[in-house]
């Protein structure tokens, strides 16, 4: 069983179950060291809330980095998720060329957008910025709006894989190594994340809910870390953060009341059986 360090940057919503607050226990949960570097701190997550607090960490980046170099500390992988800033972005940009170790694994969710929007306060100098990041990845993990942004491609709710092929290619011109594509849909009964590595794709399918829940994209990207960093193979590695992201929806759709997020909690037990640690 492998245990790495994994350093894991993004913001922490106090409720929510989205970003540290799934990330960190996921990764625990998949018997990893779990290191966070927090880009935010918000009372809630900002969908569907209102009056939520946000704390900007932004200026605390560089005397952390510093206090870890002087302490010798650096990590197996490095996992980014929702950046606030383009200067953050520098500051991660920074943290991937001093912190890692020889091989280190760098995997980018580039969190900024969903349903053909950017989230709120981020703007083209941002995707720009995200773009940049993605080109120092060995492993992207956007959705298809994301994908969009960051290629320039117009963005469509209805399309076919042809669509997709040219998400993957324009995408390849920016990251070099492996891309997972979340959230590929052609019908509406079937959900697909496609694997593009080395000019070959692998689709995973699996059942569509048709419901949403914030945070899914943050559960699913830990798990394929978490599973991943265990040595399991990219496809097996996609499969077991797919199938516990479905789970985690099954375990959560049915209360009205739980609109805010998934119980991922409920469904660790099945991810840790899933890695067969």
């Amino acid at each position: 069983m492998a245990y790495k360090r994994i350093l894991t940057i993004q913001d922490i919503s106090c409720l929510g179950q989205c970003s540290l607050t799934v990330a960190l226990p996921i990764i625990s949960a998949c018997s990893h060291e779990t290191c966070i570097l927090p880009s935010a701190v918000l009372s809630t997550h900002t969908g569907g809330f209102s009056g939520y607090t946000v704390n900007d960490l932004s200026g605390d980046f560089p005397s952390i980095k510093e206090h870890w170099l002087k302490e010798g500390i650096s990590f197996d992988a490095i996992y980014t998720g929702y950046l606030g800033s383009t200067q953050q972005i520098e500051y991660v940009s920074d943290i991937f060329d001093t912190l890692k170790r020889k091989d280190a694994k760098i995997i980018v969710d580039p969190a900024m957008a969903d349903n053909g929007k950017l989230y709120w306060g981020f703007d083209d100098e941002y995707v720009k910025g995200m773009a940049y990041l993605c080109s120092k990845a060995d492993i992207i993990l956007p959705n298809i709006t994301e994908a969009c942004f960051l290629t320039g491609v117009e963005y469509k709710e209805s399309y076919d894989k042809a669509y997709v092929d040219l998400l993957i290619s324009k995408l390849s011109e920016i990251c070099k190594g492996t891309i997972i594509i979340t959230g590929v849909c052609y019908d509406d009964k079937e959900m697909n994340v496609v694997i593009a590595d080395n000019g070959e794709q692998t689709p995973y399918v699996h059942r569509r809910i048709s419901k949403s829940f914030h945070g899914t994209g943050d559960i699913f990207s830990s798990a394929f870390v978490g599973a991943y960093m265990q040595g399991k193979s990219m496809f097996d590695a996609v499969q077991i953060a797919s199938d516990y992201t479905v789970e985690c929806i099954e375990n959560t759709v049915d209360d009205e009341s739980h609109w805010y997020g998934t119980k991922f909690e409920t469904a660790l037990p099945s991810l840790i059986r899933m890695l067969d640690l």
